[in-house]
């Protein structure tokens, strides 16, 4: 299992479009791909779970990769995250 932190760029933090954007690279990769933002833990790979967590600019996600290829997913992970996410 392997972590990391990673704060929210986005403006208008995670809607629709940044949602979706992190749930298609999310889906590419083995593991499982989660993030906890407050006490709740949140599956990466599900829009609305992504949506349902609520996650505004400036808030800090924790992300969680488990899995045979958790390296590649996390980086893959604070990669999308920090460009922006589309926006």
């Amino acid at each position: 299992m392997v972590k990391a932190k990673i704060r929210i760029k986005n403006p208008t933090g995670l809607h629709l479009r940044p949602a979706g954007i992190l749930c298609n690279e999310a889906v590419k990769y083995d593991c499982s791909v989660n993030f906890q933002f407050r006490d709740t833990i949140s599956n990466a790979k599900s829009v609305l779970s992504v949506l349902g967590a609520c996650i505004k600019c400036g808030d800090e996600i924790e992300f969680i990769c488990d899995g045979k290829d958790e390296e590649e997913a996390l980086s893959a992970m604070l990669r999308v995250v920090g460009g922006g996410l589309g926006e």
